[in-house]
């Protein structure tokens, strides 16, 4: 048995070890609630007007030898798998509240450095505090895998969609969140609607404003049913930093070039949809969850990211039409403090070309499309306290035309030890 094998082996028992019966997850209710505080919070004022909360996530990762982990820096050696050890989250999160109004800082601290999450203001409404404001640095209201608190997820990372499409999951702007009072059977319904630079958490380097908007609803059927679903959408833009542009033509990339392409914006429109339902019965809580995400992205030859960088764009700009999402399901049973979680993800960031069509007409491994299927298992030692197990499958449409695709990932293992406070 050699020594790769040797350590898959090892990880998928200790994954089976720990897929036993669950217990209920009343975590996920959380999620109705856009960046709600991490954990319950300690008060550092007699007031209780000032509250700190958190999480670590402390992980080690082993990956093949193509594989992007979520710690540690890249592969040493190129030809053989690897690990790594380090702290995928250190998260600080203070929030102030004082009567209608909250004010919000969460930093991320690792042995990479300290980082920006949120710093935003909210302010509620005087009469039944269910509309808000907020403006500053917040997440984007689209989708339900977003505004999902990273210390709730039952999965390493959000899926390759989201990642893609919305990197760092937050940005600069102001968001309205529209809602009837609890006593009105319209208070399931919630109507999000938000003004962004478009660029990440990163300094804002045009004058043009993206637009996002989310409508959902969640209610629940006593106390063995919650469900909620949305449907989202976006429109923006992307700078546009030279005077060539490149749209699909068939199956083909065709050149449009112009003088007066450079400084204008190419065309970010996302349309969305979610749904989740969770199911209580004698067996336990049953969650499963999905979300579709398709429109028209603007990249790179090389990439198929959205901006998020400081300064303005140099490279030619390319146009393609996309198709990704997830689904996911997630078991308890009974009291017992595990949990076991299934998760498919794909992600066509060009959905014109397919199998030996990549590699042909200017496309490259950035259009080729990917599918992840990532299987785990939690155990919730205490209410704050939690082991993940978790191995991600990475599979890439093949074609005869491309030996290699530069964006290539691959297989990797996570176990990651989180506390919340």
């Amino acid at each position: 048995m050699n020594h790769t094998y040797a350590i898959k082996v090892g990880m998928l028992s200790l994954l089976l070890l720990l897929a036993g019966p669950l217990r209920g997850q009343e975590e996920a209710a959380e999620s109705d609630k856009p960046q709600a505080a991490e954990g319950g919070g300690i008060s550092l004022l007699p007031s209780g007007k000032l509250k700190v909360s958190g999480y670590i996530q402390a992980q080690f990762e082993y990956g093949e030898k193509d594989a992007r982990l979520g710690v540690g820096a890249d592969n040493e050696h190129p030809d053989e798998g690897f690990n790594r050890i380090g702290v995928r989250r250190g998260r600080v999160k203070l929030t102030y509240e004082e009567r209608i109004v909250s004010a919000v800082f969460q930093v991320d601290l690792t042995e990479k450095g300290l980082s920006l999450k949120d710093v935003y203001v909210n302010v509620k409404d005087p009469w039944w505090r269910t509309n808000e404001l907020r403006a500053g640095v917040l997440n984007r209201p689209f989708g339900y895998e977003i505004t999902h608190s990273s210390s709730l997820r039952e999965s390493p990372e959000r899926s390759t969609t989201f990642r893609t499409l919305f990197p760092q999951e937050r940005d600069l702007g102001v968001n309205i969140v529209l809602r009837a009072p609890e006593t009105s059977p319209l208070h399931i319904l919630k109507l999000e609607a938000a003004l962004v630079a478009g660029n990440g958490i990163q300094r804002e380097t045009d004058s043009r404003k993206d637009f996002i908007g989310r409508l959902s609803v969640a209610s629940e059927a006593g106390r063995w049913l919650k469900y909620g679903a949305g449907i989202s959408y976006y429109n923006g833009g992307v700078y546009q930093g030279t005077d060539s542009v490149y749209r699909m033509e068939g199956k083909a990339f065709a050149l449009h070039a112009d003088a007066g392409n450079r400084g204008r914006f190419a065309k970010r429109e996302y349309f969305g949809a979610d749904a989740q339902v969770a199911v209580r019965s004698v067996l336990g809580t049953t969650q499963l969850r999905g979300e579709v995400l398709l429109g028209t992205q603007p990249g790179t030859a090389g990439s198929s990211q959205s901006p998020n960088y400081s300064v303005l764009p140099a490279d030619n700009t390319y146009l393609r039409r996309f198709f990704g999402g997830y689904a996911m399901l997630v078991h308890d049973i009974g009291r017992t403090p595990f949990a076991v979680v299934a998760k498919y993800d794909w992600y066509d960031p060009n959905v014109d070309v397919r199998g030996n069509e990549v590699g042909l007409g200017g496309t490259t491994g950035t259009d080729a499309l990917q599918h992840t299927v990532g299987v785990g298992a939690l155990w919730h030692a205490t209410r704050n306290l939690r082991l993940l197990a978790y191995y991600d499958f990475v599979f890439f449409e093949q074609t005869t035309h491309l030996a290699s695709f530069s964006n290539q990932e691959a297989d990797h293992f996570t176990l990651r030890l989180q506390y919340k406070f």
